[in-house]
């Protein structure tokens, strides 16, 4: 009984979150404009943005192949495609159960053992969180002065220094507690950040490793690509380089936070373009067209992944 509680709690929880959030974001704008915005935009580029994310969604399934090789199985690259585009699907309803139903595509319909097809998904997790890492860091350097400057006009130098030593010997004291844990929430830290290493490194010692960061790269352009070809379709609407990347962070942790980014997608995108004094409409207006774009594309080809699945493997 509890644990089905648990699990009611654990899918219902985050809708009424974006709930909440997708009546927050339209009580910054007006309904008209939004809808006035959809009907103005220039959909030749949002069609380009979403050839970018169905390029990034097939090299994903075709990187899967270089993770299951070395366990000796040989899946067709239609049912990777599939089963990506099932697991992006469930991810929509059912938090991170996206992951679970990819496996099981694969033990259905190619007979690969459950947990060795979910182990490979993990440790593309992993190599997918290394790319984000790399994102982040990469902005950092690119908008150095400007995120500097930004620190500096809302805090006091000083105390940004402070906070930065205190930052550091917090880090210094949890890494030692960290490498002594032996139990508790500190030793779940270590085993993750062991298995992230671990992840990590498999890579390297992985048969098509050059193929596979190649991929891994080219996904993660492709997901940037996206978000950049979108924003020329709202007239007018001009963001720097860095308020791109900046502006595709914020949207990457939103769709980590609720299902797939519902209502708090198009805040944490407007905010983040607020940062280069880009009006208020149309910021949120693009974060609104960006997710629903990505949004019906998961739900259209997942659903058809969904119902072509039986049919491509009607032998079965």
């Amino acid at each position: 009984m509890i644990v089905s509680v648990k699990k009611i709690l654990k899918t219902s929880i985050p809708l009424i979150f974006g709930a909440i959030l997708v009546w927050y974001s339209l009580s910054k704008i007006s309904i008209n404009v939004l809808i006035g915005y959809f009907k103005e935009a220039n959909y030749e580029w949002i069609f380009l943005g979403l050839f970018f994310g169905i390029l990034s969604h097939l090299s994903r399934a075709y990187r899967w192949k270089f993770m299951l090789d070395p366990l000796g199985f040989k899946p067709r690259f239609t049912n990777s495609v599939l089963a990506v585009l099932v697991g992006y699907l469930v991810n929509l309803a059912i938090p991170r159960a996206g992951e679970v139903s990819r496996a099981f595509v694969l033990t259905n319909y190619e007979q690969i053992p459950f947990e060795k097809g979910f182990g490979t998904i993990v440790a593309e997790r992993i190599a997918d969180l290394v790319m984000m890492l790399c994102i982040i860091i990469i902005t950092l350097f690119v908008q150095f002065d400007f995120i500097y400057d930004l620190l500096t006009k809302n805090f006091d130098a000083s105390k940004i220094s402070i906070g930065l030593i205190i930052l550091t010997i917090i880090c210094y004291i949890l890494y030692f507690f960290v490498k002594k844990a032996t139990s508790g929430i500190l030793l779940k830290i270590k085993t993750f950040v062991i298995g992230l290493v671990e992840g990590v490194t498999s890579i390297f010692r992985m048969k098509n490793k050059v193929a596979f960061i190649f991929h891994t790269i080219f996904i993660w352009v492709m997901y940037v690509a996206m978000f950049w070809a979108t924003i020329p379709a709202i007239s007018g609407l001009e963001v720097p380089f860095g308020g791109v990347l900046i502006g595709f962070i914020a949207g990457g942790f939103s769709i980590a936070a609720t299902n797939g980014g519902i209502g708090l997608y198009p805040i944490a995108v407007a905010g983040a373009l607020a940062l280069f004094d880009i009006p208020s409409d149309p910021a949120t207006a693009f974060g609104w067209i960006m997710w629903t774009a990505q949004t019906a594309m998961i739900i259209i080809f997942g659903g058809l992944a969904f119902l072509f699945l039986p049919i491509y493997n009607k032998h079965k």
